[in-house]
């Protein structure tokens, strides 16, 4: 099994686990393949909820460009609950996973799609 099938299984423990989410195995992959080599550096593969940069990076480059919502407070309120939705506080918090919840949330799953490589 190599790295990225090993990471896509991963997300989809936490998404089931954690969330309480079925994934959808397509979405799933999509989102894999959306984060590109951020997933595979232990620095950018995890979110810290408590770093602005990090937020910020969410906001701007996966919700504002990827899935091409307009940027408005709402998007750092949808953010607030879906790393709640994630579990405790403390927990690391991987890229994929959030972007997937966040995916859902917006029903933009084409824009995934459409994004994909």
């Amino acid at each position: 099994m190599g790295r990225r099938a090993e990471l896509t299984d991963l997300y989809a423990r936490e998404l089931r686990e954690k969330c309480g989410v079925t994934p959808d195995p397509a979405l799933l992959e999509a989102v894999v393949l959306g984060c590109g080599p951020l997933i595979y550096n232990a620095k950018t593969a995890v979110i810290d909820p408590d770093s602005e940069a990090d937020l910020a990076q969410v906001r701007e480059n996966f919700l504002i460009r990827k899935l091409a919502l307009r940027d408005g407070p709402e998007l750092d309120d949808t953010i607030e609950v879906a790393l709640s939705e994630y579990g405790a506080p403390d927990d690391p918090k991987h890229r994929a996973v959030l972007y997937y919840l966040l995916t859902r949330h917006f029903g933009r799953e084409d824009q995934v799609f459409a994004a994909a490589p």
